[in-house]
């Protein structure tokens, strides 16, 4: 059942990006082990185009054992109804984003981070709604993925968004979604930064750190290609002094609670 603890190690995970728009600007990630796992849905309408990526990897979409969605933002979440209704695959995502996913909408407003956020916010494509869904496994807490072929497990990593997910394979692979992203959504790879919003900065650090703690290998992220967790912790000692001073003169602003 998953949830439950297991102790046996099964097949290593390989952790595949899969580009949903650019080369790396949105990415979703495959992971096989002994079955498939897709992480992220990416934006609406492209659940053809992820299915065919999947399809180049060797792997037949019929075989995904589960669809996991790391956050209620529509980059994430945008063709998981769709995924879920080609493949048959069940979609797990955390109980704190069922608002989004049902409506279909992201909450908002958008929290931004910086001028690359205030930027973004203003995109319409994020303020479209998309088809809702309901996930067939409602995370709540850390859930093992042993029933469905991988040895890893989904983590709740709140700050992003309250229901926001990791996933940690046994290998030390950690699929962040964004809870951390590359420079200017992946524009300057290799350099950690905030995604353009967070709905409470402070939190999720909170859980970046939380994570580095695990001794990671390597942090695949949404936007830009996998993270070094050393550059990582040099940056979050960074972005714990400027959290510090924009706490000490009350300009963090942080989404109250639902």
């Amino acid at each position: 059942m998953p949830g439950a603890t297991r102790t046996t190690r099964t097949t290593r995970t390989q952790v595949v990006p899969i580009p949903v728009l650019g080369r790396h600007a949105v990415n979703a990630h495959l992971l096989l082990g002994r079955l498939p796992v897709l992480v992220d849905a990416g934006i609406p309408g492209r659940g053809q185009h992820l299915l065919d990526r999947i399809a180049a990897q060797g792997v037949d979409p019929a075989d995904l054992a589960l669809i996991v969605i790391t956050h209620g933002h529509i980059d994430h979440f945008g063709s998981a109804a769709e995924l879920h209704r080609l493949t048959g695959a069940p979609v797990a995502a955390h109980v704190a984003d069922l608002g989004p996913y049902r409506s279909g909408r992201a909450r908002q407003p958008y929290l931004p981070n910086g001028p690359m956020g205030r930027l973004m916010a203003r995109r319409r494509e994020l303020h479209v709604p998309v088809e809702p869904f309901e996930p067939s496994l409602a995370v709540s807490g850390e859930t093992d993925l042993a029933d469905f072929g991988l040895d890893a497990r989904i983590v709740p990593t709140p700050g992003h968004t309250a229901g926001s997910v990791s996933v940690l394979t046994g290998d030390g692979d950690l699929v962040a979604g964004d809870l951390i992203a590359n420079s200017f959504m992946g524009l300057v790879p290799g350099r950690p930064a905030n995604p353009p919003f967070h709905d409470d900065p402070r939190q999720n650090l909170t859980s970046l750190r939380r994570m580095l703690a695990l001794s990671p290998t390597r942090l695949h992220v949404g936007h830009g290609p996998a993270l070094d967790p050393d550059r990582v912790r040099r940056w979050a000692e960074r972005e714990d002094a400027r959290l510090t001073r924009l706490e000490r003169s009350g300009r963090l602003r942080v989404r109250a609670a639902d």
